[in-house]
C-alpha cells in the first residue's frame, strides 16, 4: 500500500541535514513529507522524487537547471523553495512548509468560491505568473492542486520548474501526451508547441472558472476528447462565474496572442474585486494526507492506469486497493491527471457486488463472471487509452496538418509580416520589442524559426524593432559657447536645431542662454533648439523735448523708461532758463547699455560778472584783468600806451560773462 510504504521513511534523514517527521502528500511521481531542518530548528517540507528519475540523465540535467531558477523566486504569491538535493538515489526539493491544502482539496470537499473569492486568488496567482515569467520562466502545469495556501489563507504557486524537469525524464508520460493535467491544457499545448507564458495564462483561468462553478470547460471522457475540444472553440463562460465572465474569457482565448498576460490579468481581476464585497475567508482545506476523493480527478483519465510511483494498480478481484495521491497534501506534480474518486469508481453499476447467503456454486458462477468481465473492461480501457495517446501524438506532431514553407519575414512591418503569413494559414506572435539603431520602429528584426516548414496553424515569433534607443538630453548647456554645446549634442548622437539670439545680462556674447527641450528623451538624430547671446541689451537715448526738458527730474523720467540712469550736470546758460536742460551726454539716438548713465545738462541761466575797475593802469594791464574776469577786450580808444582812464562798460558794471569791453585812455 502506497499509505505503508510513505510512512516507512518518516524518520529517514535526508543529506545528513532533513529529518522526515510525517508524511504530507502522496503524489504520482512524487512522495511529500513535514521535515525538520536540524541545522536551523525549523519545519519544512520535503519533496522526494521518485528513485527511478536518478538514473534518468535528461531528468537530472534539467532538475538540478530548474532547482537552481526555482530557488532564486523571491515573491509572496510563489513557494519558497531552500534547497535541493539527492540521497540514496532519490531527487528532492525542500521548501517552505504551508497546512493550509491546496484548492484542490478546497474543491473535493465540494467547496466553491465565490467570484470575490476567484478574484482574490486568480489575481495573486496572475502576479505569481507574472513574476516569474519576466524572469523567464514558464510554470507549465497550472492546476488546483498547485495552488497552495497556508494556515491564513496566503495563496502560494506550487513547482515551479518541475513540469519542464519531469517533461524531459522519458518514463514520466505515455507517448503521445502532452506535458501538464490535460484537462487545463492550453490550445497551443494541445497542438505540440513550444509553451510560453499564454499557456499558463490559459490554465489559470479554466481552474478559476472551475473553482467557481465545479465544472472544467471541456472535460470529456477521453483525454484525447478533453485536448480536440479547445482546439477550435473559445471558453464559454458558465454563468456562475457572474462578473468574472468578461475577464476570463480575455484570458482564455484560443490564439495566446490574444490573451491578456499575466500582469494585465491580475489587474483586470483586481478590478473586479474592487466592485464586489469583502470575501469571506477561505475554507482552507488543510494538509493531511488525504484520501483519493480528494484527489486533482481528472475525467480525462482511465480508471485502471497504473501510477507512476508507489502505485498499486488493483487486481481484477479488488483484493488490492490502489495507492492513492493526496491531492489536498501540499504538492501534487504529477505529469499526467489523476484518477476518478473512489466513490465514482465504487458507484459504478458493473462493479456493485450484490451479497446473496452462503458462498455456492452460484456465488463461485457470479464471482467468475465478475471477473471475466473486469478483464474485458480493463482490456478495452487499455486499447482506448493506447489509442488515445496515439491519435494525441499525431495531432501533437502535426501528421494531419498540411505545412509550408516559413518565409523571410526580417525588414517587413508586423502588418507585412502577417500578411505574408496569412495566406499560409500560419500567425504572427510579436515575442519581443528591442531597441535598433538600424531597423526601423515596428519592423522585424529576427524570427524563429527562420527556415524550414511548419505546419498551419503554428505560430511564428518575431521580434519587432523599437528604432534606435532613445537618448537622455543634457539638462544645462547655458554658459557653453556656441560651438562647445553643439560638440557635446554630437557625443550624444544629437543635432543642434533651431538657433535664435537674445540678449542678456549675465550670459556673455556667443554662449548659451537656454536649449529646448532640456530634459526627458530624443531619439538619436532629433534636434535641440539652442538660443545664443548677444551680450547686454542696449538701447537708443531717446530725443528730450517738451516738457522733458522743463527740469531734471522730467529728464530722468524719460531717460528711465528706456531704462537708463540720469546723472544730474549744471551749467551757464545765456538761451535756456535756469533749471532747464540744456543737453544731455552721451547726445539723443546713441546706443547705449541698458542700465548705463546718460549726463543731464541743467541750465543756471546767464553768466554775469562786475566789469573790474582798471583806471591808472596801462593798456597791458587793463587787458590783462579784463581777460581773466571773462571778458573780451574790443579795442582801445585813444593814445595805446597812454594810461588807461576808463573802460565801457564802465568799472563795476555788471556785465555778461565773455562779452566786450572797450578801454579808453586820455
Amino acid at each position: 500500500m502506497a499509505s505503508s510504504r510513505i510512512a516507512d521513511s518518516v524518520g529517514r534523514v535526508l543529506g545528513d541535514r532533513y529529518r522526515l517527521t510525517r508524511p504530507l502528500g502522496v503524489g504520482a511521481s512524487a512522495h511529500v513529507y513535514v521535515a525538520e531542518d536540524v541545522n536551523l530548528r525549523r519545519r519544512v517540507a520535503i519533496k522526494v522524487l521518485h528513485p527511478a528519475l536518478a538514473a534518468d540523465e535528461a531528468f537530472l540535467r534539467r532538475f538540478r537547471a530548474e532547482a537552481r531558477v526555482v530557488a532564486g523566486l523571491n515573491h509572496p504569491n510563489i513557494l519558497t523553495v531552500f534547497d535541493w538535493g539527492e540521497d540514496g538515489g532519490a531527487p528532492y526539493l525542500v521548501m517552505e512548509l504551508l497546512e493550509g491544502g491546496s484548492l484542490r482539496a478546497l474543491l473535493d470537499r465540494g467547496e466553491l468560491l465565490s467570484p470575490a473569492q476567484a478574484a482574490a486568488v486568480g489575481a495573486d496567482a496572475a502576479r505569481a505568473l507574472d513574476y516569474a515569467h519576466r524572469r523567464g520562466l514558464v510554470h507549465r502545469d497550472i492546476k488546483p492542486a498547485n495552488l497552495i495556501f497556508d494556515h491564513e489563507g496566503r495563496l502560494t504557486v506550487a513547482d515551479f520548474g518541475l513540469a519542464r524537469a519531469l517533461a524531459e525524464a522519458t518514463w514520466t508520460e505515455p507517448a503521445g501526451a502532452v506535458v501538464g493535467t490535460a484537462r487545463y491544457a492550453a490550445p497551443e499545448q494541445v497542438r505540440g508547441e513550444s509553451l510560453g507564458s499564454p499557456a499558463d495564462v490559459y490554465s489559470l483561468a479554466l481552474v478559476l472558472i472551475e473553482a467557481t462553478t465545479g465544472i472544467v470547460p471541456f472535460a470529456a471522457d477521453t483525454t484525447l476528447a478533453t485536448l480536440m475540444a479547445r482546439l477550435e472553440q473559445p471558453v464559454r463562460m458558465p454563468i456562475d462565474v457572474g462578473p468574472l465572465g468578461a475577464v476570463l474569457e480575455a484570458a482564455g482565448t484560443i490564439d495566446p496572442a490574444d490573451r491578456l498576460d499575466a500582469i494585465g490579468l491580475a489587474r483586470a481581476l483586481d478590478g473586479v474585486a474592487a466592485k464586489l464585497p469583502l470575501p469571506d475567508p477561505l475554507p482552507l482545506a488543510g494538509s493531511a494526507v488525504r484520501g483519493e476523493a480528494e484527489q486533482d480527478n481528472s475525467p480525462t483519465d482511465y480508471p485502471g492506469r497504473p501510477r507512476l510511483f508507489d502505485g498499486e494498480q488493483a487486481d481484477v478481484d479488488g483484493s488490492r486497493a490502489t495507492a492513492t495521491p493526496a491531492g489536498g497534501g501540499l504538492l501534487d506534480s504529477s505529469a499526467t491527471s489523476d484518477r476518478k474518486s473512489t466513490s465514482e469508481v465504487v458507484n459504478r453499476p458493473e462493479v456493485t457486488a450484490t451479497v446473496k447467503g452462503p458462498a455456492g456454486d452460484s456465488d463461485r458462477s457470479g464471482r467468475t463472471g465478475r471477473r471475466r468481465w473486469r478483464w474485458v473492461a480493463l482490456v478495452v480501457g487499455l486499447l482506448v487509452l493506447l489509442g488515445g495517446a496515439t491519435a494525441g501524438a499525431l495531432v501533437a506532431a502535426g501528421a494531419f496538418e498540411p505545412s509550408h514553407v516559413v518565409p523571410h519575414l526580417i525588414g517587413d512591418t508586423q502588418a507585412e509580416a502577417a500578411g505574408l503569413l496569412r495566406p499560409l494559414h500560419l500567425h504572427l506572435v510579436v515575442s519581443g520589442r528591442v531597441y535598433d539603431a538600424q531597423a526601423p520602429a515596428g519592423t522585424v528584426i529576427s524570427q524563429r524559426p527562420e527556415t524550414g516548414r511548419l505546419e498551419e496553424g503554428r505560430p511564428v515569433d518575431a521580434t519587432l524593432s523599437l528604432g534606435p534607443a532613445p537618448v537622455a538630453v543634457p539638462a544645462r548647456l547655458t554658459g557653453l559657447s556656441e560651438s562647445a554645446a553643439a560638440a557635446v549634442l554630437e557625443t550624444l548622437s544629437l543635432r543642434p536645431g533651431a538657433v535664435t539670439h537674445a540678449s542678456s545680462m549675465t550670459v556673455l556674447a556667443g554662449d548659451v542662454i537656454s536649449s529646448t527641450p532640456n530634459s526627458g528623451t530624443l531619439l538619436p538624430g532629433q534636434t535641440v533648439a539652442l538660443v545664443i547671446s548677444t551680450g547686454k541689451p542696449t538701447v537708443a537715448i531717446p530725443t528730450l523735448s517738451g516738457a522733458s526738458l522743463a527740469s531734471f527730474a522730467a529728464a530722468q523720467s524719460a531717460l528711465g523708461a528706456v531704462q537708463l540712469v540720469a546723472t544730474e550736470n549744471q551749467a551757464y546758460s545765456f538761451t535756456v532758463a535756469a533749471g532747464h536742460v540744456i543737453g544731455i551726454s552721451p547726445p539723443a539716438g546713441t546706443k547705449a547699455i541698458v542700465g548705463s548713465q546718460v549726463t543731464v545738462n541743467i541750465s543756471k541761466g546767464p553768466h554775469v560778472v562786475a566789469v573790474p575797475d582798471v583806471e591808472d593802469d596801462s593798456v597791458g594791464a587793463a587787458s590783462q584783468a579784463l581777460s581773466a574776469a571773462g571778458f573780451e577786450v574790443s579795442g582801445v580808444t585813444g593814445n595805446p600806451i597812454a594810461t588807461v582812464t576808463g573802460t565801457s562798460p564802465g568799472g563795476g558794471v555788471m556785465a555778461d560773462y565773455g562779452s566786450s569791453v572797450q578801454i579808453i585812455t586820455s
